[in-house]
């Protein structure tokens, strides 16, 4: 086994040379960069000649020490020549906390990623709505692929299970509408038209809205969430790999059933909105229920059914879509599902929104007011 590692120091007309000799590894090293650190003068020049190893740990004292000397570096071997200079590409300065950009600079990036990212979630969804298409009018060319039991199954998940909460909620909507309308309009002694504000925001507007942004979260969530852990479980590869068209095993059903309840959904909540502003009505207002009953047929046009039922599907349509979309987007690990479906809710929720504002302009355009 070779000796530690040490050194001489000789003078020479150049200036003093440090001779370095045995085994620059750590294992060999002991007191020897302490010994470096105390040696005067300075040498001017470092003679590897009488090195036979060198590791990392060597190669970086012998650069620091020619860093901090300002010395050259002579009779070096192949080896520990391109060691040596990795060591000093390496010392290099760094941050421990990146450069601040300014304010303005950092939200003005923000907003250049949320709208990239926005873009690239819009590009997909269009071209996810596409490959819904093709599945549907594969599956309409052959009907026996069409999976009943799938799409009756959703029925029950996405409408039936969710008569409950959409009635409560729109029960107490109305409730509060009404509530709110009596007061205000008690100022100019109008709490009879109460009943035109019930019937006309429920059945027009409230009623398909608030049921979308229930089924977005309740139905859209689920269905992100149940193909996302699909497709973590590599279960969506399986389906493909046996033949299974995931498109028209997972996707369609839940498209078709939620296009198809929405309209329902939505005629449900706003009857049920109704009933709740009829009876506080009857409760503060003193307005008997038949009364309420005439007056809406009386002052609420058909034309705001027609609005609601017109939305619904196109709401449901949205909803499935999005749902089904972030399903398939998840990727790496289990914290991407609960990612996309949030993703899914929030998403659905803004599209039904923004749809929502653009239908209001269209029918007071065409005189459905």
């Amino acid at each position: 086994m070779s000796g530690p590692a040490t050194f001489t120091i000789d003078d020479a007309d150049g200036g003093p040379v440090l001779h370095m000799s045995g085994p620059l590894v750590l294992s060999r090293l002991r007191d020897l960069p302490d010994r470096l650190a105390a040696i005067t003068p300075a040498p001017a020049r470092i003679d590897l000649s009488g090195v036979d190893r060198m590791d990392t740990v060597g190669a970086w004292i012998i650069h620091r020490l020619a860093r901090d000397h300002d010395a050259a570096i002579s009779g070096a071997n192949d080896e520990a020549t391109r060691l040596i200079a990795q060591v000093a590409a390496a010392d290099q300065p760094f941050r421990v906390r990146p450069d601040t950009l300014p304010a303005f600079l950092r939200v003005l990036g923000q907003i250049g990623e949320a709208t990239v990212r926005a873009g690239g979630t819009m590009l997909g969804l269009v071209g996810f709505f596409g490959a819904v298409l093709l599945a549907a009018w594969d599956v309409a060319r052959h009907p026996r692929r069409f999976r009943f039991n799938a799409v009756t199954r959703q029925f029950e998940v996405v409408g039936v299970e969710a008569l409950g909460i959409i009635g409560l909620m729109s029960f107490l909507i109305g409730i509060v509408i009404a509530q709110q309308g009596a007061v205000q309009l008690r100022q100019f002694g109008a709490e009879v038209f109460t009943i035109n504000l019930v019937g006309r925001i429920t059945l027009r507007e409230l009623g398909v809205l608030m049921t979308a942004i229930m089924v977005a979260g309740r139905s859209g969530s689920a269905f992100a969430a149940q193909i996302g852990s699909m497709k973590l479980a590599e279960e969506i590869d399986a389906m493909r790999t046996i033949g299974v068209a995931p498109m028209e095993a997972l996707v369609l059903p839940r498209m078709i059933a939620t296009v198809t309840l929405m309209p329902l959904l939505g005629f449900y909540s706003s009857l049920i909105g109704m009933v709740g502003g009829g009876i506080l009505c009857w409760l503060a207002l003193d307005i008997p229920l038949a009364t309420f009953v005439q007056r809406i047929r009386e002052v609420v046009p058909i034309t705001d059914l027609y609005v609601g039922l017109i939305k619904a599907p196109v709401f449901g349509a949205i909803i499935a879509m999005a749902g089904c979309f972030q399903g398939m987007q998840v990727q790496g690990n289990a914290e991407e599902v609960g990612l996309r479906t949030t993703a899914a809710v929030v998403q659905s929720i803004f599209l039904v929104i923004v749809l929502d504002a653009f239908f209001a302009v269209f029918f007071s355009s065409i005189g459905w007011m």
